[in-house]
């Protein structure tokens, strides 16, 4: 595996059709709807490539910031070289920022870079949009945590998108703890969304849920199962919150779309 020594970010604007409405001074609580979705580069558990159907599907939950892992930006065949970054924000008319945690050169010369890694879509501007290498491990693949500011209706709301590794304990572990200490302690209301690839009881979980909320405990009901999609048995992806977020509601849509289930929630931004 190549080891990167910068992260990459694109950040691709696209101007909704609806303006985002104005603050308004006299309602100091805002609602916001949020999504995290690992999209498996858009191949659902019937082995179809279809990202139409997650389109819909974003549509359908109202969510106003979605993070989504497992994206592609002209990576290879098996996503039709698709940069779906810039497809999901023309598709949807929503602003993007796009977070390569892998970096490759083009197959042939004069072709766009091969990028994979996660993304954030929003109905309301992206600032500040950064992405920072967590911990990677000799037989690892490199992920990141992006972060981003978003003004929804007049109040600040830190964004946070990460896909922890999948198959070594302590170097996702070790990814956790870079996460709680790269996020510090920020009065700005914070939520980090992301595939965390371990069970709530983890370590790591732990570890995030020390300084973070849990929104499925808080609001979710049922077990909250995302993983796999088919039959899931697995809690791993999650919506975490800090002070300054009022969780109201959570749930797991059911959907063919990918090898895992999106975690919808609703908050009041104070």
């Amino acid at each position: 595996m190549r080891k990167l020594l910068t992260a990459l970010v694109v950040v691709l604007t696209v101007v909704p059709t609806v303006a985002a409405a104005q603050p308004d001074a006299s309602r100091p609580v805002r609602p916001v709807t949020v999504m995290t979705y690992n999209i498996h580069h858009g191949v659902g558990i019937d082995g179809v490539l279809d990202l139409e159907r997650i389109a819909q599907l974003i549509e359908q939950s109202g969510a106003d910031v979605i993070g989504l892992q497992e994206v592609d930006r002209h990576w290879a065949a098996r996503s039709n070289w698709e940069d779906q970054a810039a497809w999901f924000g023309n598709r949807l008319k929503l602003h993007v920022a796009f977070a390569a945690n892998l970096d490759l050169p083009p197959v042939n010369p004069g072709e766009p870079r091969r990028q994979y890694g996660t993304l954030m879509l929003s109905k309301y501007p992206i600032k500040h949009f950064t992405n920072t290498l967590l911990p990677l491990y000799p037989t690892g693949e490199q992920r990141g945590l992006a972060v981003a500011r978003v003004k929804v209706r007049g109040a600040s709301l830190r964004f946070a998108n990460t896909h922890l590794t999948s198959n070594n304990h302590a170097e996702r572990l070790e990814q956790a703890q870079k996460v709680v200490e790269l996020l510090g302690t920020s009065k700005t209301p914070t939520l980090l969304v992301g595939d965390l690839n371990a069970i709530p009881t983890a370590p790591e979980i732990k570890t995030l849920t020390a300084v973070l909320h849990d929104t499925w405990t808080e609001v979710g009901v049922g077990p909250g199962y995302t993983s796999g999609a088919a039959d899931p048995t697995k809690r791993i992806d999650f919506q975490l919150h800090s002070a300054g977020l009022k969780p109201l509601q959570a749930n797991v849509p059911v959907t063919p779309a990918s090898d895992h289930l999106p975690v919808v929630a609703s908050f009041e931004l104070r």
